[in-house]
């Protein structure tokens, strides 16, 4: 019996020898087949996911991003306990104690495979989710597993636990284009990751499993199913008590992010600007996956300002022109009033925002909009502008129109609006900072949106009156003076050959006789403007003009005082800021330095100073355009009370419109007009059009400070009394005198 036993053990042990002989075999097959075909994981030793590179303004804030990823990279140290806890807890609580694969956890989930013929959830550890990330891709294949447990072992092998975690949280994806737990904290919480309290890090935990479906931005009642079940596991392993689990079960979600807002910014037109001109030298990869920092001077603060001054400018311009009908009618889409959908009414509504509502119903007075779930009442003083006293006669049950909120009741989920419309004409706005080029502001049109095309910087339009100082600067640099005598009388020249003669006329058809260079450029007349430059010589006004930095072409005609060219926007405000700046054109720049992830810097931008005009030429010029806003046509900015400086421009058929301004500091310009080029309306001038949006911007640049910069005169500038009509010298303080800037030689009854 004995002999008996004994080789039953013999033969069961031979047994076990081959089966296990046979299981080394198979695994070193496997080895063998796979090994030679994995990726290296001595790559994650420089473990440089793709992040957000970041443009900053000029205070430190965000003015826009740009990546493929939405990533933030975070440190070990920098993941609060309680989101460690909370990740372990919902995917792999026995992280820190398995060698990269729970045998357990597999074996049981073999199991369900067999029983339940699915797919079982939960089997893959951190690690093995990690390297499917990293190296592998979700096919459901048995040579993907066998990669995966082998590149996982590896893993574990060459890597610490707190690294491997580190790069789980930086690596996995949380929904709305956000990777990592730093990106998903901000987008939800606006916190960073070590901030976050109990119940918001079992949110995020909570939706490493579903990605989108388990976000609160998506489906409210699955974001809460699922942090809920993370707070169940934290306390079923013992990394939170019971108590505090169902206490922080019983809080609501509450979300501060906006995944609409995202990748927004309230200047596309310049991000878009850097864009260009980074990845120009840079490379899309470098640009959208490295994680740059680029330092600009934009002042958002301004920007937004900008924003609002030039949408309510445009605005008020197109409701001289009537009511549009609606481009669009839900009803005709196949969507009731009741449950049609915007994503704007997802964001909050507040007094003075314009949004868009759908006309529920009118009758003889009013109109009735819904804008989700707030009931819009606009009556006869809310579309009075449409010079339309039934609202049957503007719009129909359906249409969707914008609405300017007056009040908003949020008890009842009621509102009062004016009626809206998105405005038909464009605009633009740009700032420069005198001493250094820098660009401040940019807003290139009504709606990036809408359209992309940059008219700050791309649109070619003719100038108007606002090249008339181009003019004058060329006879201030001649010897001539501010009260130099002009002849604003009748004049004709000789048109070219096959052209009819030219006889230049004033923008109010009036002549008045002789009058002082200063008052010629105060009230932009233009026949004195025409005469002086015939006088002066065409060929040279526009070479002066090249020194400003005008590229455009510019024919040597005598129109082309009066605006007849094109230039841009940034052009023009750079040739501009000469005037205050000494005579010194700063080459306009939007980048100031470039720094990678680690912190080199791999450009760094300097003003780079061109002389243009000399710098008493260019203070006297400055002094002229100051009395423009002192008495001129640009009167309306006097009120500002601040040391400041400018001109209109007006194409003589109202197409284009200008307003080009300065103090000692920045430079504010601001143009508008139709794409397609046609009159802004009878009256639309400069003054009309542009001035307005250009005061309250500037109002904006000024606030409430006491203290104004000042215009520091050159050495040989030297001031005079003279009389404001006819420019003879007088006494100071004697009735309508002003005092004169003068280059020291030039004032009156002195010998050059």
């Amino acid at each position: 019996m004995a002999r008996y036993i004994v080789r039953i053990a013999r033969n069961t042990g031979i047994v076990l020898l081959f089966l296990l002989a046979a299981l080394l075999g198979s695994v070193s097959g496997i080895v063998f087949a796979f090994g030679g075909d994995l990726p290296q994981i001595s790559a994650l030793d420089d473990y440089a996911p793709s992040t957000i590179t970041r443009v900053y303004g000029t205070h430190g804030d965000v003015v826009g991003e740009f990546a493929i990823q939405r990533r933030v990279i975070i440190r070990y140290q920098d993941i609060s306990p309680t989101l460690r806890n909370a990740v372990l807890a919902a995917e792999d609580d026995t992280f820190f104690q398995h060698f990269g694969l729970s045998i357990p956890h597999i074996v049981l989930a073999a199991i369900k495979d067999l029983i339940e013929f699915r797919k079982a959830a939960g089997a893959s550890t951190l690690t093995q989710q990690l390297t499917r990330k990293l190296f592998l891709k979700d096919e459901k294949a048995w040579s993907r597993k066998v990669k995966e447990a082998l590149l996982t072992i590896q893993i574990e092998k060459r890597y610490t636990k707190e690294e491997i975690f580190t790069m789980y949280c930086n690596q996995m994806y949380f929904g709305h284009g956000a990777y990592g737990v730093e990106a998903a904290s901000r987008l939800y919480f606006a916190k960073s990751a070590k901030d976050l309290s109990l119940e918001e890090a079992a949110l995020i935990a909570g939706i490493l499993q579903g990605n989108v479906r388990q976000s609160p931005y998506v489906n409210m009642d699955a974001a809460v199913r699922r942090r809920n079940y993370t707070l169940d596991r934290m306390a079923e392993v013992g990394f939170v008590t019971r108590v505090d689990a169902e206490d922080a079960k019983k809080k609501p979600v509450v979300t501060r992010g906006d995944p609409a807002l995202q990748a927004s910014t309230i200047a596309p037109y310049f991000l878009e600007e850097v864009r260009k001109e980074l990845e120009a030298r840079y490379g899309a990869k470098q640009l959208y996956e490295n994680g740059l920092t680029i330092q600009t001077a934009l002042d958002l603060k301004l920007q937004e300002v900008a924003n609002r001054a030039l949408d309510h400018g445009l605005r008020r311009i197109d409701h001289l022109h009537g009511f549009r009908k609606p481009r669009r009618n839900v009803l005709e889409e196949r969507h009731a009033v009741e449950t049609f959908k915007h994503p704007r009414w997802d964001r909050p509504m507040a007094e003075g925002d314009i949004v868009p509502a759908v006309v529920a119903n009118t009758d003889a007075s009013t109109i009735g909009l819904r804008a989700g779930e707030l009931r819009v009442t606009i009556d006869r003083k809310g579309f009075a502008w449409t010079r339309k006293t039934n609202p049957s006669q503007l719009v129909r049950a359906g249409d969707l129109v914008e609405a300017r909120l007056l009040t908003v009741d949020a008890a009842t989920h009621t509102a009062t609006a004016l009626l809206d419309q998105p405005p038909a004409v464009e605009g633009a706005v740009l700032a420069l900072d005198n001493r250094t080029g820098q660009v401040k502001v940019m807003v290139g049109g009504y709606s990036f949106e809408r359209s992309k095309f940059n008219r700050a910087t791309q649109a070619f339009r003719q100038v108007g009156s606002a090249f008339k100082p181009f003019v004058y600067t060329t006879a201030i640099d001649r010897g001539y003076t501010p009260t130099t005598i002009l002849q604003d009388v009748p004049v004709t020249f000789p048109g070219g050959a096959g052209s009819p003669p030219y006889s230049p006329q004033n923008y109010d058809h009036k002549f008045e006789g002789p009058i002082t260079l200063r008052h010629a450029l105060e009230e932009s007349r233009n026949v004195p403007a025409v005469r002086f430059m015939d006088q002066l010589g065409p060929k040279q006004v526009v070479a002066y003009t090249r020194r400003f930095g005008l590229t455009s072409p510019l024919p040597p005609y005598l129109a082309v005082a009066l605006g007849a060219a094109e230039a841009t926007l940034l052009e023009m405000t750079s040739a501009y800021s000469v005037f205050p700046n000494q005579g010194v054109r700063m080459t306009p720049y939007s980048v100031l330095k470039v720094t990678d992830r680690e912190g080199n810097v791999l450009e760094e931008n300097r003003p780079e100073p061109k002389d243009a005009i000399r710098a008493d030429t260019a203070y006297v010029v400055m002094n002229l355009l100051r009395g423009v806003v002192q008495r001129g046509t640009a009167a309306k900015a006097a009120s500002l009370d601040w040391p400041i400086g400018g001109k209109t421009g007006t194409t003589d058929d109202f197409s284009d419109a200008w307003f080009i301004g300065f103090d000692p500091d920045i430079t504010l310009a601001v143009w508008v007009g139709y794409d397609i080029k046609k009159p802004l309306g009878a009256g639309m001038s400069g003054a009309e059009a542009a001035l307005p949006i250009w005061i309250d911007i500037m109002k904006a640049w000024i606030g409430d400070r006491k203290d104004p910069p000042k215009f520091e005169p050159p050495g040989n500038i030297v001031f005079v009394s003279v009389d404001k009509g006819s420019g003879t010298a007088t006494d100071d303080g004697a009735a309508g005198s002003i005092h004169e800037a003068f280059i020291a030689g030039t004032q009156p009854g002195s010998m050059r």
